[in-house]
């Protein structure tokens, strides 16, 4: 039982990037998903930044940018999919950089989302994020 509470909110957390990232790899206009921080965080409106003519380009560079993001968080995703197996965190220190590597990702991402984009609904997905990541901590604290 300890070993699912380490396992499964760490297998979810990649379920969950992985999904993120399709969305941002497949969506015609991602920079659109988080619309309203994406415009308050520029100062206007993407309609605004869009029809100057020098940024007449910036559209297809954007979606250029947002694959790439979306291509790591897919991998980033797969990687902890693959490594969320009770066969790995036998291995005590194994487990533990597992953790280690989420914890910093996780809790970063939280504190970057609330410096550069506090209007976000992404930062209640960051909560979230923390919260499964603590209990995975509680798992693995409870691992003999």
């Amino acid at each position: 039982m300890t070993k699912k509470i380490f396992i499964t909110p760490i297998f979810t957390l990649g379920i969950i990037f992985i999904v993120l990232a399709l969305r941002w790899m497949l969506v015609d206009e991602p920079w659109l998903i988080d619309k309203v921080a994406n415009e308050e965080r520029l100062n206007m409106t993407f309609d605004q930044l869009f029809s100057e003519e020098i940024n007449e380009t910036l559209p297809g560079y954007l979606k250029q940018i947002y694959r790439f993001f979306g291509l790591w968080v897919s991998i980033i995703g797969i990687f902890i999919v693959s490594f969320a197996k009770t066969k790995f965190i036998e291995n005590k220190a194994f487990a533990r950089n597992l953790l280690i590597c989420i914890g910093l990702m996780v809790i970063s991402a939280q504190t970057l989302a609330y410096i550069l984009i506090p209007s976000s609904p992404f930062i209640y997905l960051g909560w979230g994020s923390i919260l499964m990541f603590l209990i995975s901590l509680w798992g693995y604290k409870k691992l003999s």
